[in-house]
């Protein structure tokens, strides 16, 4: 874009700046994002995870706002504005007033009717359209919003990137039939790739699991970042996913007709399994090799709690040199959440040997109960990770304390309700679809789309007329961008010791001009150049404070993070001006050259 086109820029006076620094990091503050943009006055915090946005963060939030408007409107889609306040009906009809949890805020109005703050808004989309439209004339259509969301996060984390109350932009498009979503979704992938490459914001699309969203295919856009909460994995061969919806490549059955029947043996003092491998090699050394910790089995145990409130104690069997992730363990049983069983849920199963737990008292083997729908089940539901396949051997307890089951055989002597993906994804583990071995890195989610299909539609009857005269059942996908979230990545990847550094398409403005000395000839020189500056379409803040040092002015500057800074100041006796990239060398500019020298450079770092 050009700036020279533009009626006029904006001038922002510090003297009159509804902002305040702080040369202090906020107590509560864990991450860069989070110190930088409450010490530049930016955000404020209300209450945990909830945030008041200031004049200048407003300014970077509407940016990043209207990058994504636009490439919406690129690519047809249409902007609506929903209530976030919203009844429990249409929930209650998808089953997620119960699967959201703890996680949703419910509440009541005087009337005792259940209402709740919107997490998500996919039911009200779903409503909206079936209301309006009925047949396959209609469609496509796709419909976003960017709207204001509330989830009760546990625990609230990390200034922005983490929050109970957040601004996203969440699309919806609309097909009658697969192929139809199948082009909506890579229209709205396409856009997505664009609005991160216009934010200036480095990322990386890996599969993902669709959770309590529901659908089938599923992309989640990272910024990678060291204190982003997800991790994801990479190979050499193009390979990417988050690492909880990395799938283990299954081993072939190994055969067992030569193995020796399992025995038990006396393990002292071995509730761990380092000590139960130290004790295996001294006193029941093997003759081909040591023994070691992928040997074993590890029985955790777990507490799973689904959204209608039950608690279910579960064992999940990994190899012994493995721990269980609890994300992947709960992305794998979304919507319930997991975490290991406290000694209230031991003492409610005296049967499992704290250190000696093995699958005899598990699983298929184990007591057996009758669910509701009529199955048999066990009474401590057993899932087994996917390398342990039928005819491995392995060494786990035996329910006794200081003892051990050698040569137990998976499939001959133990049985489970099933397999599970909980245990962690390492480096060097190879990729599930044959392109090397993983790498993992961590980043910040700042983009998910779905294919969500038909499930939102069924359970709320949206359907249309087809070209035959028939009802289809409408098929969706969902794709949400975190804007409040990308401020913060964007702070995250673009800062320096001194405060934020801004890309120029993002910052509350283009350059920072400040006066320093004590005579009015430098102020009224610095005004009439940041007056000339807005009139060519220059977003200008001014620090135009009389009896504030040259050293504090500098200090705000590099802290609010203009991308270009320029001082009017001793060089005015010269005829000169210094033009300082907040990122560069600076130069000394003759004054009657300095708007156009300016102007050139904000259009260079628009890219114009």
């Amino acid at each position: 874009m050009s700036i020279a086109s533009s009626r006029s820029g904006d001038l922002l006076r510090l003297s009159t700046l509804f902002v305040r620094t702080l040369r202090e990091d906020p107590a509560e503050a864990e991450v860069a994002s989070h110190k930088l943009l409450v010490r530049a006055g930016y955000i404020r915090r209300a209450a945990p995870g909830v945030y008041t946005w200031l004049p200048l963060g407003l300014r970077v939030l509407a940016k990043v706002e209207a990058v994504v408007r636009e490439e919406m409107a690129a690519i047809g889609a249409q902007e609506v504005h929903f209530p976030a306040l919203l009844p429990r009906e249409p929930y209650e009809a998808t089953g997620r007033w119960t699967e959201y949890g703890p996680n949703l805020f419910r509440l009541k109005d005087r009337k005792d009717a259940d209402y709740l703050l919107a997490p998500t808004h996919e039911e009200m989309f779903t409503l909206l359209v079936k209301d309006l439209y009925s047949s396959y004339k209609d469609l496509p259509l796709t419909l976003f919003q960017i709207q204001t969301k509330y989830r009760d996060e546990a625990r609230p984390r990390a200034g922005l990137i983490r929050g109970r109350e957040f601004i996203m932009k969440d699309a919806y498009s609309f097909d009658v039939t697969d192929e139809g979503l199948a082009a909506s979704y890579e229209k709205q992938r396409g856009a997505y790739q664009r609005i991160f490459d216009r934010l200036g914001l480095d990322y990386v699309i890996v599969s993902a699991t669709s959770g309590a969203m529901g659908g089938s295919r599923s992309e989640e856009f990272l910024s990678p970042s060291p204190i982003g909460e997800d991790t994801f994995v990479r190979s050499p061969g193009g390979y990417a996913a988050n690492v909880e919806a990395v799938v283990t490549p299954v081993p072939d059955p190994v055969p067992y007709d030569d193995a020796p029947a399992a025995h038990v043996e006396d393990t002292p003092d071995t509730p761990t399994i380092d000590t139960l491998v130290a004790c295996a090699n001294e006193r029941f050394p093997r003759p081909d090799r040591a023994w070691t910790a992928a040997d074993t089995l590890k029985n955790v145990v777990l507490a799973v709690t689904h959204p209608d409130g039950r608690r279910e104690v579960l064992v999940v069997g990994v190899p012994g040199d493995r721990d269980v992730d609890v994300k992947r363990l709960e992305a794998a049983l979304a919507p319930a959440e997991a975490e290991p069983a406290t000694e209230a849920d031991f003492a409610a199963h005296p049967e499992l040997v704290k250190g000696y737990i093995g699958p005899a008292v598990l699983g298929p083997q184990g007591e057996q109960v009758e669910t509701p729908e009529g199955d048999k089940v066990s009474r401590i539901r057993y899932l087994l990770d996917p390398r342990v396949v039928p005819g491995t051997r392995w060494i786990t307890g035996a329910n006794e304390p200081g003892k051990h089951v050698f040569d137990l055989v998976a499939g001959r002597d133990f049985t489970a309700d099933g397999t599970i993906e909980a245990a962690e994804v390492r480096a060097g583990d190879p990729a599930p679809d044959g392109s090397g071995p993983l790498e993992l890195a961590r980043g910040i989610e700042i983009g998910h789309i779905f294919q969500l299909g038909r499930k939102y539609a069924d359970a709320l009857g949206l359907t249309v007329l087809d070209e035959n005269g028939k009802q289809a059942v409408v098929t969706m996908g969902s794709y949400g961008i975190g804007v409040t979230r990308i401020v913060a990545a964007l702070a995250e990847a673009n800062h320096d010791d001194k405060g934020l550094a801004w890309p120029a398409h993002v910052a509350p403005a283009h350059v920072h001009v400040v006066a320093t000395g004590k005579g009015t000839d430098v102020f009224d020189a610095a005004e009439r150049l940041s007056s000339r500056l807005v009139a060519e379409g220059v977003e200008v803040v001014y620090d135009d404070r009389p009896k504030v040092s040259p050293g504090v002015k500098f200090a705000d500057a590099e802290l609010l993070g203009a991308p270009l800074l320029v001082v009017v100041g001793r060089g005015l006796a010269d005829g000169v001006v210094e033009v300082r990239p907040r990122a560069g060398e600076s130069r000394q500019v003759p004054v009657d050259e300095a708007v156009a020298a300016v102007v050139a450079d904000v259009e260079a770092l628009l890219g114009a």
